[in-house]
């Protein structure tokens, strides 16, 4: 059971029942699972009882990605609008088991506070530890010592294979740096982005502009045009392969600068985007098509918004 108000598990002061943050949340709480009630209700919305786990799978993955876009933005509403809409996805999910009598609401976050009091020993104990990594190394044994859970065969199995590739190839790319796979120094892993991306280079020469030549060389011509323009199955299936290859090692450079790639890469969407529509908006004003022809012109627009954007950020 959660601790009485005023003590947690360990005897350790908790926030006391008048605390009007905590009454607060309370209180929100609270209301947010009644409106959850009411909405599955027989009499309730026909859309939110049709839904299932399931259905709200894709939703909570974009509801995620707002808010981190949101984070990102560091708008204080933004942030507190994604994150209720987090609440609600999170605690309907929780709801729909309960009404098929799996768990309940608060069966899920009755485990998960005493799992937080159990991996804290540092906090809710008498444990001491000198850092986080020690922290990080209490948890993973108090996962196997305290909860029973089975030592993975591998390290990085304990890597979700369920999230999206970007995110996966970087938590797998530290797990294997954290074992000591790792290069020594960044020349290492920046000639390693350049060889992947030769070989990339010659894939698609092999695949898309012709044959290896009589001496084994690859041909020189790379233009759109020339040699095959429906290249085989195995062919494609190598370039495929070596487009992984040079993707898997750009992210292991982001990882090896302490650069979470998801970030990086969310920020340059946005950045794309807001380029890309300053030339639409130029190229409208001008009268002119967005199309092949004009690409001199559009990429002097692109400039011009990357002008405008150095000129803002600057002292």
């Amino acid at each position: 059971m959660i601790c009485e108000p005023g003590q947690d598990k360990e005897g350790a002061a908790a926030p006391a029942p008048s605390d009007p943050a905590r009454a607060s949340a309370q209180e929100a709480f609270a209301k947010l699972y009644d409106v959850i009630v009411r909405l599955r209700a027989p009499d309730g919305c026909p859309w939110d009882r049709e839904q299932n786990p399931s259905t709200l799978r894709s939703s909570l993955i974009e509801e995620t990605y707002e808010c981190v876009e949101a984070i990102d933005e560091k708008e204080s509403s933004h942030i507190r609008e994604e994150l209720g809409d987090l609440y609600l996805l999170v605690t309907m999910i929780a709801y729909m088991h309960q009404q098929e009598g799996t768990f309940t609401v608060g069966d899920a976050l009755e485990e998960n506070a005493e799992k937080l009091i159990r991996r804290h020993p540092h906090v809710f104990g008498e444990i001491k530890v000198k850092d986080s990594a020690e922290v990080l190394e209490n948890w993973a044994r108090i996962k196997v010592e305290q909860e029973g859970r089975k030592p993975k065969d591998s390290v990085l199995d304990q890597v979700p294979r369920g999230l999206p590739p970007l995110d996966r190839a970087f938590r797998l790319q530290k797990k294997a740096a954290k074992s000591g796979f790792d290069w020594p120094d960044l020349r290492g892993v920046i000639a390693k982005i350049r060889e992947e991306l030769e070989e990339t280079e010659a894939a698609h020469k092999t695949a898309f502009i012709g044959s290896n030549t009589a001496d084994g060389s690859i041909a020189a011509d790379d233009s759109n045009t020339a040699g095959n323009s429906n290249p085989t199955d195995r062919a494609a299936e190598d370039l495929e392969g070596e487009l992984g290859d040079l993707l898997f090692s750009v992210i292991n450079l982001c990882r090896y600068l302490k650069i979470d790639p998801s970030t990086a890469l969310h920020r340059t969407n946005i950045k794309f985007e807001r380029r890309f529509k300053h030339v639409e908006k130029m190229m409208a004003e001008r009268r002119l098509d967005m199309k092949q022809e004009n690409l001199a012109i559009m990429d002097r627009c692109w400039e011009e918004a990357k002008k405008a954007e150095t000129k803002t950020l600057a002292p």
